[in-house]
């Protein structure tokens, strides 16, 4: 669970850390706003949903490389998801042309590329959740990836697709709220615990 108590003193390094991986949380909240904000009022386009894209994915990266877990092959596991998530979006890039929008529209196979991210956004989520108790992360965690293995089938029309991505943004909006007002001490906890 996670550690309320302050065990050391926080070093600068310790302080950059967390406020890196809050960063990360909070800029992958802001590109999931904006692209259920955009595909809602039907405003994408090609250039807005690859240069958000980009963005989630830099940002997921963020906190994933800052992340404080106790098991250290848990990060290493996460961050070889993360490298596969990176692949997975160039090969989305490359899929549509240089175009990840026109992959996928056109493809909606192309959505299960986007698993890996969304793997690791929920990792992120579902670690906090189990550390403190913010039930939303489990919820993100389990229907970040399911919802992409349903926009993959093509069942899903894109007007219908933006209510589940408003609804995955309205999840993490809370969760980052609530994630960014903890204590900075709560994200290191007893760095002698480490492994």
């Amino acid at each position: 669970m996670g550690e309320q108590t302050l065990f050391q003193p926080l070093t600068r390094g310790d302080r950059l850390s967390v406020i890196i991986y809050r960063a990360g949380i909070a800029a992958s909240t802001l590109a999931v706003v904006a692209a259920a904000y955009a595909l809602f009022n039907s405003m994408h386009s090609a250039a807005s949903v690859n240069t958000l894209l980009v963005a989630l994915s830099i940002s997921v990266g963020a906190s994933v490389f800052s992340i404080h877990l106790y098991v250290g092959s848990f990060k290493k596991t996460l961050k070889r998801l993360y490298y596969f998530s990176t692949a997975a979006v160039l090969v989305l890039f490359v899929v549509g042309g240089g175009n990840a929008f026109e992959a996928l529209t056109t493809k909606p196979q192309s959505f299960l590329l986007l698993i890996p991210l969304s793997g690791c956004l929920g990792f992120i989520a579902a670690k906090e959740a189990f550390c403190f108790k913010l039930l939303e992360g489990y919820i993100l965690a389990l229907f970040m990836p399911l919802y992409t293995i349903a926009l993959s089938t093509g069942a899903v029309p894109l007007k219908s697709a933006s209510y589940g991505l408003i609804a995955i943004a309205a999840l993490l909006v809370i969760f980052t709220l609530r994630k960014v007002s903890m204590p900075l001490h709560y994200d290191i906890g007893d760095k002698s615990a480490y492994r």
